[in-house]
């Protein structure tokens, strides 16, 4: 699995969009990604777990887990692939990641984390933290997607399929509101 084989799914699904739109920090850009377009064909989501898992086939990986929502499917998907369980870490008090729903962790589980698209890495970070306080051995953590521009670090080996340089802009500094390029609601592009 390449970068442009990754980006290409993502078009194909209308997972990458153009345009004009505001991030959930409030600043705007020319750009969206919305992986769960993508990971709505089972073929294309095959594909890129496939790819995950490759690179983590000799890891001896016990269980994947992906933060929800973005990396529940990656994980189940992925898991298969490397004939492993799957779980999902979801939000835990004001700030944190946890496993529930009964999930049980072996001291010293190898435990690889997926997730879609990172931008920070808090989710991510948020969860490997609770596996570590769990008594997990963190084999990796690999993403469809890392839309960071280097900026998301770990401690641990990180690897993305792809990387998208995303151009954004403060609100009262965007250049696409200066030419009077309209908003668009990602949700109401049909494709």
């Amino acid at each position: 699995m390449n970068s442009e084989r990754v980006i290409e799914l993502f078009k194909k699904a209308g997972a990458l969009l153009e345009g004009h739109f505001i991030y959930t920090s409030g600043r705007h850009g020319r750009q969206f990604l919305q992986a769960a377009r993508v990971l709505q064909y089972p073929e294309y989501t095959n594909e890129l777990c496939q790819g995950m898992a490759e690179l983590h086939r000799d890891s001896h990986v016990d269980l994947v887990v992906g933060p929800a929502t973005g990396g529940i499917v990656l994980a189940y998907e992925t898991a298969r692939h490397l004939k492993c369980r799957a779980a999902f870490s979801e939000k835990d008090g004001a700030s944190g990641m946890a496993l529930k729903r009964g999930i049980a962790l072996k001291p010293g589980a190898r435990v690889l984390v997926v997730e879609d698209i990172t931008t920070t890495g808090g989710s991510v970070k948020k969860t490997v933290e609770h596996l570590r306080q769990r008594g997990a051995e963190i084999v990796g953590i690999t993403v469809l997607i890392d839309r960071s521009g280097g900026e998301a670090t770990f401690d641990c080996p990180f690897n993305a399929l792809a990387s998208l340089a995303m151009e954004s802009w403060p609100p009262d500094a965007c250049a696409l509101c200066q030419q009077h390029i309209p908003l668009i609601e990602p949700d109401d592009i049909i494709i």
